[in-house]
């Protein structure tokens, strides 16, 4: 019994580890390498296995940069199950129909400028393999993965269906438990509820996203957006979120402050099909909300109202919003600004002081949201440049990804204080929350690098 350590390590993205059992390989993950053009083009190298020896893969959640690369790894010869919550099901759906239509539509538009045929990273039939190979699970009850590899998927608090992955091995009369961590929410999220540990475990593979940090209280980042819409005079308001899970806590707290805020007086604008399809997961799924969320649902029977909400669904209702020169507040993907509509909101709004742009989440180094967060005064867009002349908001309370002591937090809920390996976190971030969680919570903390190998049987 084995864990080789892959995508993800020493990384935020491309999140993929193998599990080895009695002969069977298992993959935890399969994302997607998100960042700069150099480090997406690391998705068209080949797997450092064969993908048609993979057994089953294990996925935690529905955000790409942990599902993405499963239609490579369908198109390379991959025919087994993929398991995943259910709600995580129809949003990797949603998901991987979105990534293939632009990753058709981007190589057409450079077939046609660079006069030769660009095939797509991977197209709507890779995707539609995936769907079909998904095998839906609920939250709390083992299920069988392959022969001697059961696993149990306990809520994480991060999106919506997003697990904490909980694998018991059998080989012979050898047994392990290892726990993947998935990407842990905060504790006192909106709409979900908080991250569960799980009850043991002889090896904890765990993120480390925020491992250096500790956010804000959410109540001052909820006042701080407050103070930025109430204090909006002129000009428009952009919000980069992304599709599944950050544009429906914008949503939810845009309606709890609705009359707080001084709402009334904007257009606002969900302009993503992506997030506006997982927002009606989001409502079909209510019972996994949070006891306030619960509550909410049960006066309004949906998410709190926006009188003034516009769902733009077409490409022209889209469009049409850029002659809007005041007063409009823009939810759209992508959350790191990598691509989708917000990118052309950024390319038309930039250039005004009037503007403010809201980040709410982690930027990956070399994404255009990055540059913005670090002050560039010019970057460029669609092959021009642009200048940044409106306001760059970094609001990090209300992050999807638990901090230094949320993360903390959840392994000491984990009973004995089995060790860590660290993954899913740039360099300085892991390395921090190495050195702290060792002080804090007296563990034996690893670093794995890709294509490290840890051996369970040694544990």
């Amino acid at each position: 019994m084995k864990i080789e350590f892959f995508g993800a390590a020493g990384e935020v993205t491309g999140s993929c580890h193998i599990l080895q059992a009695g002969g069977h390989k298992v993959l935890l993950d399969c994302g997607l390498i998100q960042g700069s053009r150099q480090d997406e083009a690391r998705n068209r190298d080949p797997f450092p296995f064969e993908a048609s020896d993979i057994d089953a893969v294990v996925l935690s959640h529905a955000h790409l940069d942990h599902c993405g690369r499963l239609p490579l790894l369908v198109r390379r010869g991959f025919r087994g199950r993929i398991f995943a919550q259910r709600a995580s099901c129809e949003l990797v759906a949603i998901l991987l129909a979105d990534a293939a239509r632009l990753e058709e539509r981007d190589a057409h538009y450079l077939s046609r400028k660079l006069g030769r045929n660009i095939k797509p990273l991977f197209t709507f039939e890779d995707g539609r393999g995936v769907v079909e190979s998904l095998v839906p699970q609920p939250y709390a009850t083992a299920f069988d993965v392959v022969p001697g590899v059961r696993a149990t998927f306990r809520d994480a608090g991060h999106i919506m269906g997003s697990c904490v992955v909980e694998v018991h091995c059998q080989v012979g009369e050898q047994q392990r438990t290892v726990v993947f961590s998935g990407d842990l929410g905060q504790y006192d999220s909106p709409i979900l509820r908080d991250p569960e540990s799980a009850p043991r475990a002889d090896a904890v593979l765990m993120e480390s996203t925020y491992g250096d940090r500790r956010h804000r209280e959410r109540s001052d980042t909820i006042e701080e957006l407050g103070s930025i819409i109430r204090g909006a005079e002129g000009g428009n308001i952009l919000i980069p979120a992304f599709a599944i899970g950050r544009s429906q806590e914008v949503l939810y707290q845009l309606g709890k402050h609705f009359e707080d805020w001084g709402l009334d007086r904007f257009r606002i604008f969900l302009d993503s099909p992506m997030a506006i399809e997982t927002t009606e997961v989001y409502l079909r799924f209510a019972q996994l909300y949070d006891e306030e969320a619960s509550r909410l649902r049960a006066r309004n029977e949906k998410m709190p109202l926006l009188p003034n909400l516009t769902m733009s669904r077409k490409t022209e209702e889209s469009m049409a919003i850029n002659r809007i020169r005041s007063g409009a507040i823009v939810i759209a993907g992508s959350g790191m600004c990598n691509g989708g509509r917000i990118v052309h909101h950024l390319k038309h709004n930039l250039p005004f002081e009037s503007t403010q742009v809201v980040i709410l989440g982690y930027q990956a180094r070399g994404s255009l949201g990055r540059r913005l967060v670090d002050g560039h005064e010019r970057v460029r867009i669609h092959g021009q440049e642009v200048p940044v002349r409106g306001r760059v908001h970094t609001l990090g309370g209300l992050s999807a990804h638990g901090d230094q002591d949320d993360l903390a937090r959840w392994y000491e809920g984990i009973g004995g204080r089995p060790p860590v390996w660290l993954v899913h976190g740039e360099e300085e971030a892991r390395d921090a929350f190495a050195g702290y969680l060792a002080g804090r919570s007296g563990a034996q903390v690893n670093t794995p690098r890709p294509g490290d190998v840890l051996d369970l049987t040694a544990s």
